[in-house]
């Protein structure tokens, strides 16, 4: 074999060598696999306008769909808090995904427990999985709160965690007093939105229930599930300290996900307080950066007398306005001049890239906010973008981007696909083709199979490193976000020029 001590090949090169090239052969010989001609003669029939009727009309398969499962969501909000652990009440496979899928993205550790049901927990119930699991966390972990949510075995077998964790305190699991919020997120259906929406309600109600408010000034802030979290925590309280607004920003990732390399292992870091997570119920108001996350939690929220509102991921000039005439409505505090200066320098950034920027077509698929904040920057651009895909989309999601495509000229040709998933989006794109993919990582088959540029600007983002560490709101993440747009367009520019010094097209100066 190629491979030696003296010669270490990575993967990529490794198994393009002759040896192993002819170890697939044999395997695809021994599979019966077609041969390559019929193999390439069926995959260009599915990007015919025939097969995308059919794919189109699919009903009972769902082929990568752009969402993940509810416990994901409910793990990440968790993960905002202090010193709080995540207890998956299900399997261990279960909750291997969640801690890798958050671990690969944000490159950190995701610190998740299970109650290991097995095979004899499905017939019995996982009681006694609950107990045993409640006191090994408490006293190895040491955490200050344990947020429990559930997988599908759990939920398929009727498992009743109230019932459950009460139990586990009688046999002395964990102190009476101890905070066990909980939510039940089967995974089976909704998504990681809706997981992130239960868990961020059952936090608040284990914080707030029986408890009369007595509104002041603060004002509670919700993030939302984001891959971008790190940075857009950050720039987020940047504006509010900025803006002098008095808030608790709820489920707070940035330094959980970002933990610095000093020599200590933090196996908790950051997080919202438990004392102000407790105190947030005398807040005057909470805001929701991304709607689709928060609903219940905000019906949650507006039955203490609070008010409440939610933006759609405020990416951009317009969204990020909005975000700061809210706040400023809800504080009564004055927008400052230095941040008029950024929506300024926004604004010349766009105007100066305009003419390389105007007429590019996008497809944007990811979870329903994001798509809605990202097509609505896009159309700032003078982009437009002609498919808007999201999983978890609704049908009222799909009606406020109908309504967004009709606010601008450059909507006109766009259309919305909500509850459709990535093989879908395939068949969309082959037959009406784009000039760029905006989305997560999974868009990379989608950009080697048709030929269409990605843009990651969303979650998951495992074949990159750091791009959550750099914000994608308001105006100083417009900017971020516009740069790598134009990135993309220049690289696909130099890369569609012919050799160097003989395409007059590969310019120096753009």
């Amino acid at each position: 074999m190629p491979q030696s001590a003296e010669k270490i090949l990575d993967h990529a090169p490794l198994f393009k060598e002759p040896e192993y090239q002819e170890m697939f052969a044999r395997k695809r010989a021994m599979d019966g696999m077609p041969c390559a001609e019929e193999t390439a003669k069926v995959a260009e029939w599915t990007k015919s306008w025939e097969y995308r009727e059919k794919n189109l009309a699919r009903e009972a398969l769902t082929i990568n769909p752009v969402k993940a499962c509810q416990p994901l969501g409910a793990v990440f909000a968790a993960a905002g808090f202090e010193r709080t652990l995540s207890f998956v009440h299900g399997s261990q496979g279960c909750v291997a995904y969640y801690r890798s899928h958050l671990s690969r993205h944000f490159k950190e550790p995701s610190s998740v427990v299970s109650s290991s049901m097995t095979e004899d927990a499905a017939v019995f119930g996982g009681l006694q999985n609950m107990i045993d699991g409640l006191a090994n966390a408490y006293k190895l972990y040491s955490p200050k709160m344990i947020a429990v949510s559930t997988t599908c075995m759990a939920e398929v077998i009727g498992d009743d965690l109230q019932a459950f964790i009460s139990t586990a305190r009688q046999k002395g699991s964990v102190p009476e007093d101890f905070d066990v919020p909980y939510a039940h997120t089967p995974a089976f259906v909704g998504s990681h939105v809706v997981g992130y929406d239960n868990m961020m309600k059952g936090i608040l109600e284990n914080f707030w229930k029986g408890k009369t408010a007595t509104p002041g000034e603060k004002i509670n802030i919700i993030p939302g599930f984001d891959g971008f979290a790190v940075g857009n925590n950050r720039e987020l309280k940047r504006i509010l300290d900025m803006m002098g607004v008095d808030y608790t920003l709820l489920s707070d990732v940035s330094d959980t996900f970002d933990t610095p390399s000093d020599g200590e292992f933090r196996m908790y870091d950051g997080g919202t307080t438990l004392e102000d997570t407790a105190a947030a119920v005398n807040a005057k108001a909470t805001l929701s950066l991304q709607e689709y996350c928060t609903q219940k939690t905000l019906e949650y929220a507006e039955s203490f007398g609070q008010a409440s509102a939610s933006l759609h991921y405020p990416m951009g000039v317009a969204a990020t306005d909005e975000l700061l005439m809210k706040l400023s409505e809800l504080s009564g505090k004055p927008i400052p001049d230095a941040l008029e200066k950024e929506r300024g320098r926004l604004i010349d950034a766009m105007a100066d890239s305009q003419s390389w920027l105007h007429g590019k077509s996008y497809a944007i698929f990811g979870d329903p906010d994001f798509v809605y904040g990202m097509a609505k920057f896009i159309m700032e651009t003078g982009g437009e973008p002609r498919h808007c895909l999201a999983t978890a989309g609704t049908k009222a999601w799909a009606e406020q981007m109908q309504e967004l495509f009709a606010s601008s000229p450059y909507g006109a040709n766009c259309q919305v696909w909500a509850g459709k998933d990535l093989w879908h989006l395939r068949s969309i794109i082959a037959t009406e083709p784009v000039d760029f993919l905006i989305g997560s990582s999974y868009g990379k088959y989608l950009e080697k199979d048709c030929n269409t540029p990605l843009i990651r600007l969303s979650f998951p983002i495992f074949d990159r490193h750091h791009h959550h560490r750099f914000p994608t709101w308001g105006y100083q993440g417009g900017l971020r976000v516009l740069v790598a747009i134009l990135d993309k367009i220049f690289d696909k520019l130099d890369s569609d020029t012919g050799e160097t010094g003989a395409d007059i097209s590969f310019d120096l100066t753009r």
